[in-house]
Formats: structure tokens, C-alpha cells, sequence
């Protein structure tokens, strides 16, 4: 039996199902952004790749936190 995800992550399955995309794509692309302040990154995957807010926040605030443990 897997653990339910919590926080941020508890969003992915609904986002790969709206948006087609995998999770991993999603970060690449926060990733690869010339933006670095999580509301700039929200606003733009709201903008330029029609996510949600709440989506664009959970992958924001996830791809961020798990880079900064790098």
C-alpha cells in the first residue's frame, strides 16, 4: 500500500490528467525559466501554459523546495 501525497504533491495526479503533461516536463520547465521568484513562475504558468493557480503553485512551490535541498 502506497502513502497518499501530501502538500504540493497531492495535486500532480490532477495536473498530469488536465494538462497531458508528466510531472517531470512541468519541472524542466520551471527549471529552465530565466524566472526565479515563485510568484513570477506562477503567474507565468498561468499565462503562457493556462494552468491554474492552485496547480501552478503546487508545482512552483515543489520544483523550488527540492531544488533549494539540493
Amino acid at each position: 500500500m502506497s502513502a497518499e501525497a501530501k502538500g504540493p504533491a497531492s495535486y500532480f495526479p490532477s495536473i498530469e490528467k488536465k494538462y497531458g503533461r508528466p510531472i517531470t516536463e512541468w519541472k524542466d520547465l520551471i527549471r529552465t525559466s530565466p524566472l526565479t521568484k515563485h510568484m513570477e513562475l506562477v503567474n507565468w504558468l498561468k499565462s503562457e501554459h493556462g494552468l491554474g493557480h492552485g496547480h501552478a503553485n503546487a508545482l512552483v512551490a515543489h520544483t523550488l523546495a527540492e531544488d533549494s535541498g539540493r
